[in-house]
């Protein structure tokens, strides 16, 4: 239908004012599959391309529900956001839903108003590092683990082996580095909306309601409510989907077997990504 009223004379179509939407949820990290998709740059850019390129619309609306991830993906993200909302002249609303957390809430100041529910989750200002230590557990089984190496260094953080001080200083450094790119760029985005408080960049976490308070979000409310109050009551929403299959595009030339292996692949990597995840929401509750 919308294709067709676009071939209408201006004067016979509806002057409903149309929002795109686009949703960001989930855990952020590079990778992914098509069975278990991540958030990331390369999953996020097609949907805001897209939504940025309705030339009608006044504005984009963001709805982001993650725990966060990779600091690097969610400032990708970020910095793909501005970049159009730039370029197409357009105002984004970005919207919490359960959580902007993290890196999730990295991407949410990307736009010009963040608006929350009382009960959403933002903050955790802050950078973590986790990793498994599997050294006992292969000693326990039996398993000599042997590994060569051109340069001392090359195993730094190995959870295979007795974890090492002059590797967790090192990486204590790294994390007050990516912490301070990331409290800059609040800063820059936020300004003087943040309130004086010692706690906003420690890494804790607070409700939407209490987030109004520290300057973390600018309004409380819901997607329909507030955009139907900014442009009128029959202003329309439309969410940004991409096409896809039922197991997405067959790769040329793959026969049966290289399905296999995929899926196989897929699976393994995929319970330890499932894992991860869900510490990443555990952490918060939900």
């Amino acid at each position: 239908m919308a294709s067709f009223r676009s071939l209408l004379p201006r004067r016979f179509r509806r002057s409903d004012i149309t929002i795109p939407v686009v949703r960001l949820q989930g855990a952020i990290m590079a990778g992914g599959s098509q069975f278990r998709p991540a958030l990331n740059m390369a999953t996020a850019a097609p949907l805001l391309e897209k939504a940025f390129a309705d030339k009608r619309a006044p504005a984009v609306a963001i709805i982001v529900n993650s725990p966060g991830g990779s600091p690097v993906q969610s400032r990708l993200i970020f910095r793909r956001i501005r970049d159009l909302a730039e370029e197409k002249e357009k105002k984004v609303y970005v919207f919490v839903e359960d959580l902007a957390a993290s890196g999730g809430y990295m991407i949410a100041i990307a736009g010009d108003e963040i608006i929350a529910d009382p009960s959403s989750i933002v903050g955790s200002i802050g950078v973590v590092s986790a990793s498994f230590g599997f050294d006992e557990m292969i000693k326990k089984i039996g398993v000599d683990r042997r590994v060569y190496t051109a340069g001392k260094n090359k195993v730094t953080l190995d959870p295979f082996q007795p974890e090492k001080k002059a590797d967790v200083d090192h990486l204590k450094r790294l994390q007050l580095e990516v912490h301070d790119v990331f409290i800059n760029l609040v800063k820059e985005r936020r300004g003087t909306k943040l309130a004086d408080d010692d706690d906003l960049f420690s890494g804790l976490f607070w409700s939407g309601l209490k987030g109004k308070e520290l300057g973390l979000v600018d309004s409380l409310g819901d997607l329909r409510s507030v955009l139907k109050e900014r442009y009128g009551e029959k202003t329309q929403l439309r969410l940004i989907t991409m096409p896809r299959g039922l197991f997405g595009r067959r790769m040329a030339g793959a026969g049966l077997g290289d399905m296999s292996t995929r899926i196989a692949g897929t699976a393994a990597a995929g319970l330890m990504e499932a894992v991860q995840e869900r510490a990443l929401w555990g952490r918060y509750g939900l």
